[in-house]
């Protein structure tokens, strides 16, 4: 949820990229850090391991400008794709006011990804999110590679509320804007009802 802060006139929200390990969050956040205007953007952190995995998250907050007196920040966070790091992922998801689920494109990915949906939408009950109007948006990842299932196999599997979804090549920056701007959207529209 939303934190505003009345004596800075500022809102916080946080947007989260949820989805199985090297399906390409991180990346999300390195293309938006490396496009988006530098007085906009704060410092971006990043813990890796040695094999180049988002340990804990990554954090990007955007300066966005006002609405009705108030500085608007989005905090941009991803979450720990392994297994492992179950625990982590579910801290790192708290008190999201919009989660962008990056799917791997892949088949061989496909169960993977299952599997990391119905985790998301478990978490989201637990934290007592009714899952049908949570802020949610999907994304189709690695769309360049060879092997990526068509995009209604997507939708069927892993699309059950028929939330907005976009197509993206993360790695070139395709559809990584579009994802965002949705994101920044629907929790504005989400804002505008508190």
């Amino acid at each position: 949820m939303s934190q505003i802060n009345f004596a800075k006139r500022e809102i916080n929200c946080k947007i989260v990229y949820y989805g199985i390990g090297l399906c390409g969050k991180t990346t999300n956040l390195h293309y938006i850090y490396s496009t988006v205007r530098a007085q906009d953007v704060g410092k971006m952190v990043s813990i890796d391991t040695e094999t180049e995995r988002t340990l804990y998250f990554d954090l990007l907050p955007l300066e966005l400008g006002q609405v009705q007196g108030f500085n608007i920040r989005f905090h941009l966070y991803t979450v720990p794709g392994q297994i492992l790091y179950q625990q982590t992922r579910f801290s790192v998801l708290k008190n999201a006011d919009c989660v962008i689920f990056v799917a791997d494109s892949q088949a061989s990915k496909l169960q993977e990804n299952i599997e990391c949906w119905n985790e998301l939408q478990e978490r989201l009950r637990h934290m007592k999110k009714d899952v049908t109007n949570f802020p949610l948006i999907m994304q189709w990842n690695k769309r360049d590679l060879q092997d990526v299932l068509p995009i209604s196999l997507l939708e069927q599997y892993l699309n059950p509320y028929r939330v907005p979804s976009f197509e993206a090549v993360a790695v070139t920056g395709t559809g990584v804007i579009d994802t965002l701007r949705r994101a920044i959207n629907t929790t504005m529209s989400q804002l505008e009802r508190l």
